[in-house]
């Protein structure tokens, strides 16, 4: 790593986003968060599931103006993408991303993929319908899949720390 983006590398107090409390959105059922980088709004596709069904998780990713973060690509920053925590009832696929666009940094005379407009990642998950998922699952009448937005966010001139911004979706289970 250059000495020069060393010293581009502003150091957070900590790793986790400040981030305002959550907002229900009054339109339906996505959730609406803030941190000094970006605003994100997280929904899932129902409110309910059986097991063996299918539900995407989506967060719509709005960066501040000036800021980008970084899409997929040849590059070695922290690519901005939605984590999920790991249970016996549940299968997580890949992040979906969108197209991205190129940016140019100057003085590093470096091209990479970004995101500095509003965009979308989304996320298909199953609720299992196995054994070890049904005796994790049993008694439960609603589960909470938790994860984290990741993202390392820039502008023209400062790399700020990687952030992660926590999101949860609450699926009542229909049995």
């Amino acid at each position: 790593m250059s000495r020069l983006l060393l010293a581009l590398i502003v150091t957070a107090a900590g790793t986790v986003a400040s981030a305002q409390a959550p907002v229900p959105n009054p339109f339906g059922d996505a959730v609406r968060t803030s941190t000094s980088h970006l605003t994100v709004e997280s929904s899932i596709s129902r409110p309910s599931a059986a097991p063996g069904d299918r539900l995407t998780l989506t967060l719509d990713v709005t960066p501040r103006r000036t800021l980008h973060v970084y899409a997929p690509g040849t590059h070695d920053y922290q690519v901005v993408g939605l984590s999920i925590d790991t249970h016996p009832w549940l299968r997580a696929g890949p992040t979906k991303y969108p197209p991205s666009e190129k940016y140019h940094f100057e003085p590093l005379d470096e091209t990479v993929d970004v995101y500095s407009k509003a965009f979308r990642l989304a996320r298909e998950v199953t609720i299992l319908d196995t054994p070890d998922a049904k005796k994790a699952l049993a008694g439960q009448s609603s589960v909470t899949i938790a994860g984290q937005l990741e993202y390392q966010a820039c502008d023209d001139k400062v790399c700020y720390s990687p952030t992660k911004v926590p999101v949860r979706f609450t699926v009542t289970l229909k049995r």
